[in-house]
């Protein structure tokens, strides 16, 4: 398979992940365990609007990643949030997490996964062009 579908292939899996936890994990609440999570770190209060939020940036960097646009500044911008969110979550509520600690081995795979389509796989692409 070429590089060029590859990195194809991994960008739209990477802003289908981003896709699915913004819009039917947290915007539509069909996952109730992240607003517990955000309950848990931020509190009651604001919870449910922090979720909506988070889920509508969650969308929102899905577009971005297909739009192309400055996609290094996207892909360093997922990664530093991937690696911050996952930490936090790990310190703070490992008993939330659906592999519980095991989740921080998840995100460091998307964090490479990211890395490797961006800076090895699209670098590759753009030289051949």
């Amino acid at each position: 398979m070429s590089k060029l579908k590859i990195n194809k292939i991994l960008t739209y899996t990477i802003a289908l992940i981003w896709l699915i936890n913004g819009l039917f994990c947290k915007v539509l609440n069909l996952v109730p365990r992240h607003e517990q999570i955000i309950s848990n770190i931020l509190g009651d209060n604001y919870s449910k609007l922090f979720r909506i939020l988070i889920g509508i940036s969650e969308i929102i960097m899905a577009i971005w990643i297909l739009s192309k646009f400055k996609s290094k500044i996207n892909a360093i911008t997922q990664i530093v949030i991937i690696a911050i969110m996952n930490v936090l979550e790990f310190i703070l509520v490992p008993e939330l997490l659906l592999w519980g600690k095991f989740n921080l081995f998840f995100a460091l795979l998307l964090i490479l996964v990211i890395y490797y389509n961006e800076f090895h796989l699209n670098k590759k692409i753009i030289q051949h062009k």
